[in-house]
């Protein structure tokens, strides 16, 4: 185990830069001692923190770095190579530095990466109750991605395992997870993406009561109906998801019970600032900043509103999230003002989304 200084040597990150990514939940230590509150990480969280300090020197923005530590690892890279030559087209010419800090991660990518195989070979069949999948799509689907350069986002993550089926979907920038019983299931974990045209296919199917079939054979998927009348099938996404049980592994937050219909209209009426565009290919967009008042509520900030504990979110990214929490009331969860928001349902831990916050420029 190093401690928060040794980390600091070994990797790069200053320590404040170590604490700082402990808090907004990027590289979160292995122990922290309950008492005198020191930091500890693994042998194995050194080259994270090697990694996480190259991206920092490059100047990448914080979502993209949480979903190239998630991917670093898997057998596919096209996620983290598509977020490197997304981020470098970004660069001016005159960034020499930042160019070579993502020439050597090009090289280590290569290293590592290994031809394509498809580790689906048996036929997986399972039994899932129609209205808890229609639930769960509809919880997740608006955070798909439409980008065309990161097709491995651009669709549903069926997350098989033991009796529960996790769907999670996300384009960077926010991310939801919703689950769903499932039973037949016996074999190791299965994951697969449905591309987000046969989700909504899925989804049109599921307006009964009676159970539904899952059939997941090599790289393609089937969903029918009880009685086989109507199926919607189709070909996996050839690709790896980002490791999601680690994006969301937050440091717990402040929760505030919110009213979905006062809240709701207090973000369409309420004041809202613009994102500053920083690089030609920004957009623009409303941003909604919220704070957690004395007494536990959630105001809509005026423009001259000042503080440390803003947080600014894409105002049609939190309507969105609002809709498919699905509940009149949903628990939000506030970390730090550059740690995810957290949308929660009050009657389950197993669905819920999050938005990346903007950066508010003083």
């Amino acid at each position: 185990m190093r401690s928060i200084g040794e980390m600091a040597r070994d990797s790069g990150l200053g320590v404040s830069t170590l604490r700082f990514y402990d808090r907004a939940g990027v590289l979160v230590p292995a122990w922290v001692d309950p008492v005198s509150g020191y930091r500890w990480y693994g042998p194995e969280q050194l080259e994270e923190a090697r990694l996480l300090a190259r991206l920092r020197r490059a100047g990448m923005p914080l979502a993209d770095i949480r979903l190239v530590l998630a991917g670093w690892s898997s057998a596919d890279t096209d996620l983290v190579r598509k977020l490197l030559q997304t981020h470098l087209r970004r660069l001016e010419q005159g960034l020499s530095y930042a160019r070579s800090e993502f020439s050597t991660l090009r090289a280590l990518l290569a290293h590592r990466e290994n031809p394509m195989t498809s580790l689906r070979t048996a036929t997986i069949r399972l039994t899932v109750s129609a209205p808890e999948l229609a639930t769960a799509l509809d919880a997740v689907r608006f955070a798909a991605s439409t980008d065309p350069e990161l097709p491995m986002l651009g669709g549903v993550l069926f997350d098989i395992e033991d009796e529960a089926l996790h769907l999670v979907a996300t384009d960077r920038y926010r991310m939801a997870v919703a689950r769903a019983g499932a039973a037949g299931h016996g074999a190791p974990r299965v994951q697969v993406i449905v591309p987000a045209p046969l989700a909504d296919a899925m989804r049109a199917l599921l307006n009964g009561e009676e159970p539904v079939q899952l059939t997941v054979d090599g790289d393609r998927v089937t969903l029918e109906t009880g009685d086989g009348s109507r199926q919607a099938a189709g070909q996996c996404l050839d690709h790896d998801f980002p490791d999601y049980r680690r994006l969301v592994h937050l440091p717990a937050g402040r929760r505030t019970l919110v009213d979905v219909p006062a809240f709701r209209k207090a973000v369409e009426t309420g004041p809202v600032r613009a994102s500053e565009v920083r690089k030609p290919d920004d957009v623009s967009c409303d941003l909604s900043v919220l704070k957690v008042t004395a007494d536990g509520t959630v105001a809509i900030c005026e423009d001259g509103d000042d503080g440390q504990d803003l947080v600014a979110v894409n105002r049609e990214f939190l309507l969105h999230a609002l809709t498919a929490g699905a509940r009149d009331q949903l628990i939000l969860e506030f970390g730090a003002p550059t740690a995810p928001l957290a949308i929660r349902r009050p009657d389950t831990e197993d669905t819920f989304s999050m938005l990346m916050p903007v950066r508010l420029d003083n």
